[in-house]
């Protein structure tokens, strides 16, 4: 459990308590502890089992896979996988691979719908990108129509291990990886996919140095 649920329902569960010392009617009562109920199942953080083969990439979070495809940036050929996260989604976002954090930048923005193409360079956003040892990985997490706040505990520098927790993004979202276009797809468009146990794309051994890196 992310303790942003815990908070929010607490919240909830107080101004429940106030409605029923004032005797309002049992709908209005009802109305805040359902709501307690639904932040409490939203920040749920479930245990994941993380793959442990060299090279593999995981998910940095749940959600449906909508976009698979090779695409140029100004460092080279990447392939970009975009997943969307929907409002019933597990939100906790976590580290597609081990290695040491070498950007984390955030960047304010819009909040049109995270399906659209175009949120990817419009929308609030935080860029993360990963050492993995001879190769660099990088993951967006990109607000969207509902997502007002992401979280993210990272800083360049950091250490970060495959499939720890991250940061999270609140109520429905995006988050798109780029990995080495020399990568082996694992997915494509309409894969289901979990946050730190479903794999994405597998590096080739002879592509860097994967002694001792995920």
């Amino acid at each position: 459990m992310v303790r942003d649920g815990i908070f929010y329902a607490l919240g909830l569960g107080v101004v429940a308590a106030v409605l029923w010392y004032l005797h309002m009617p049992a709908f209005l009562v009802a109305l805040p502890i359902l709501l307690a109920a639904f932040f409490l199942w939203f920040f749920r953080d479930p245990e994941r089992t993380i793959p442990q083969g060299a090279g593999q990439i995981v998910s940095p979070g749940d959600g449906l896979v909508t976009e698979a495809e090779w695409i140029e940036t100004t460092g080279g050929s990447r392939l970009r996988i975009s997943i969307f996260l929907n409002v019933f989604d597990v939100h906790v976002n976590r580290s597609p691979v081990s290695g040491v954090v070498k950007v984390c930048e955030f960047r304010k923005g819009e909040f049109m719908n995270a399906m659209k193409p175009q949120s990817v360079l419009n929308n609030e956003q935080t860029l993360v990108t990963i050492d993995a040892g001879g190769y660099d990985v990088s993951f967006k997490q990109i607000a969207g129509l509902l997502a007002r706040r992401i979280v993210c505990n990272l800083k360049v520098g950091d250490r970060v291990e495959r499939g720890q927790r991250v940061g999270l993004i609140k109520f429905g979202s995006r988050v798109d990886v780029l990995v080495p276009a020399e990568a082996e797809l694992k997915v494509k468009t309409g894969s289901r996919v979990r946050g730190g146990s479903s794999v994405l794309a597998v590096i080739p051994a002879e592509q860097g140095n994967l002694t001792g890196v995920a």
